[in-house]
């Protein structure tokens, strides 16, 4: 599949567009449900109580857990269903599932906090910035990579989990943004690696992805003025991504291709209009829905490696935009799992 980048009088008709739809956003209402469990994390930008579901009690050792599944909820902050839906994939999973410790982070908007009137401590960040690893509006400026980090290095520690092999490092929608986004510039993967841990991307139904080059899926390519700014390309990325790594992009693409990543498409999401779909001038520049941006990224990626390549491809059928659901369906449930594949696209 050929990818290139069309500047043209299309611009026009995308400006028009995203007057219809750009600005009818809306900001979004305060979250219904926090996560009934705290961890207090100390980064290189500061302190930040994060709230979170978690199936074990991590203060003390669990010997008996062999994998660990990270799962982050979508734009809409709602870490119980995705943390129940995780819960169910894990039942599925049998004797994987028995073996594992679950934990579903919540990254808060300001709205949230004082909707719910949280303590000061507990993180947060203005609308949909955490998704892109940009800093938290308080009680520090912290990175959600930052945190990300935090919690791989936690389950690495074999005083508490002796016998871990694997880590799943999950996300759905705008938490399938932040695990991509992550995915490349993520430092904490080496020094899991290093403790002889597997660690395992599930991308799920994100509205883009980052891209290395200029070339974008035609006939969606538009001359945008951030088309190739972060978080779709890598020109003025966040603090997180400029101070954390000694070596270039040419070498973060390369260790990305070469990593154990799923993308998980609902093959029923494709509405190109979707409510908490990126309608943006360089979200459009990816494709028109959310299945056609994950299969434009694919083959993009993977013509540019064709060898070293560790990525896969897996469809669910019959569902458009659930997290739940992706994650309990047969093919979210081997991604998440390990027990067994999916026909790779």
């Amino acid at each position: 599949m050929r990818l290139s980048w069309r500047g043209s009088a299309t611009l026009f008709a995308m400006t028009i567009a995203c007057s219809t739809y750009c600005l009818a956003a809306e900001e979004p209402e305060p979250v219904k449900i926090i996560a009934s469990q705290r961890t207090e994390i100390h980064t290189p930008s500061g302190v930040a109580v994060l709230p979170l579901d978690i199936s074990l009690d991590w203060s003390k050792p669990q010997p008996t857990v062999t994998r660990a599944v990270i799962l982050l909820h979508g734009k809409g902050r709602d870490v119980d269903g995705y943390y129940r839906g995780l819960e169910r994939a894990a039942r599925e999973a049998g004797a994987a599932g028995a073996k594992s410790i679950l934990i579903a982070p919540q990254f808060l908007n300001e709205i949230d906090v004082a909707a719910h009137g949280l303590p000061a401590e507990i993180v947060r960040w203005r609308t949909g910035t955490w998704e892109a690893g940009g800093p938290a509006v308080g009680p520090d400026p912290v990175s959600a990579y930052e945190l990300l980090d935090a919690l791989l290095l936690r389950l690495a520690d074999r005083a508490t989990f002796p016998n871990l092999t694997d880590i799943v490092l999950a996300g759905h929608s705008g938490g399938g943004q932040a695990v991509q986004r992550y995915a490349v510039v993520g430092t904490a993967a080496a020094l899991v690696a290093a403790k002889g841990i597997h660690l395992r991307f599930v991308i799920a139904n994100p509205s883009s992805y980052l891209y290395f080059s200029n070339e974008r899926p035609g006939p969606h390519g538009f001359a945008c003025s951030n088309w190739d700014r972060w978080k779709y390309g890598t020109r003025d990325a966040p603090k997180y991504v400029k101070t954390s790594k000694a070596h270039g992009w040419p070498e973060m693409e390369t260790a990305y291709a070469k990593a154990d990543v799923i993308y998980l498409l609902g093959d029923e999401d494709t509405d190109p209009r979707q409510k908490d779909l990126d309608v943006s001038c360089a979200g459009e520049a990816e494709g028109a829905t959310r299945l056609e941006r994950g299969r434009d990224y694919f083959a993009y990626l993977k013509a540019r490696h064709p060898n070293d390549w560790g990525q896969r491809l897996w469809l669910v059928e019959g569902v458009a935009h659930s997290g739940p659901k992706m994650v309990e369906a047969p093919c979210g449930v081997k991604a998440l799992f390990a027990t067994g594949s999916c026909k790779d696209e």
